[in-house]
């Protein structure tokens, strides 16, 4: 079950694993996406669900659960990117989708109901999806960055406590990719560069998947997770100038 899994890296993810032989349920807020999702890969079964919302989330878990019994992976994906000035107050925050709540809160709270089921499954997973950007932050980005700092750590605490069980708890961490993310950021601030593309992020995250990496970045991602560990400080200003 893959959130967020209409665009995306959700999407190319969803591909993958259906490639591979899994049954694959997407969820999202826009169900024309979602349609387009599955006249692109016709085996898959989508879901409206909004994850930003405790009422969605609770929704959504009880569907799963009751319609697809034999889900044993939970796929964390769904995220907004907001730019946000806080020189501007409260306003700044407020007035867009809170990235906190999709981000970081639909995460902690789907993997905490999930875990009763998938732990009675014989080989079990939840993929938390985070971000080169939760090692070395964008300053113009503060919420997301931290989002995803705080969801690095939460995937480290959900391993160990998940340790002895079934469940076995992966974090990949892209680097800047090309999706709808930022919904059109980059190009207000003229950023020419788009990323890569998210199949890419998919294929090499299969690939750690399969080979037990649990921790895993991909592409120019390493750069900010070694240099997270080296010297934070000079390469947030190298990031940030």
């Amino acid at each position: 079950m893959i959130t967020g899994g209409g665009t995306g890296i959700g999407l190319a993810l969803a591909e993958q694993f259906f490639k591979a032989g899994n049954d694959v349920i997407i969820c999202g807020r826009r169900e024309e996406k979602l349609e387009e999702a599955k006249s692109r890969i016709p085996g898959i079964r989508y879901l409206v669900a909004d994850v930003s919302s405790l009422e969605g989330r609770e929704a959504l878990v009880k569907k799963v659960i009751s319609e697809f019994p034999s889900v044993n992976i939970l796929v964390n994906n769904a995220g907004i990117q907001r730019l946000v000035d806080l020189k501007q107050g409260i306003e700044a925050v407020l007035a867009t989708d809170n990235e906190i709540d999709v981000n970081l809160t639909a995460v902690i709270h789907l993997s905490a109901w999930f875990i009763p089921h998938l732990m009675k499954k014989q080989d079990a997973a939840i993929i938390n999806i985070s971000s080169g950007l939760g090692f070395i932050p964008l300053s113009f980005m503060p919420v997301y960055c931290a989002t995803k700092a705080a969801l690095h750590s939460f995937s480290q605490s959900l391993r160990y406590q998940l340790k002895k069980t079934p469940v076995k708890v992966f974090e990949i961490i892209p680097p800047i990719v090309d999706t709808d993310l930022d919904k059109g950021e980059r190009e207000r601030r003229g950023q020419k560069y788009r990323g890569i593309p998210p199949e890419e992020v998919a294929i090499e995250a299969m690939k750690a998947i399969e080979k037990d990496e649990f921790e895993f970045a991909v592409g120019q991602a390493v750069n900010l997770v070694q240099g997270s560990r080296q010297d934070p400080e000079q390469f947030f200003r190298n990031l940030n100038p």
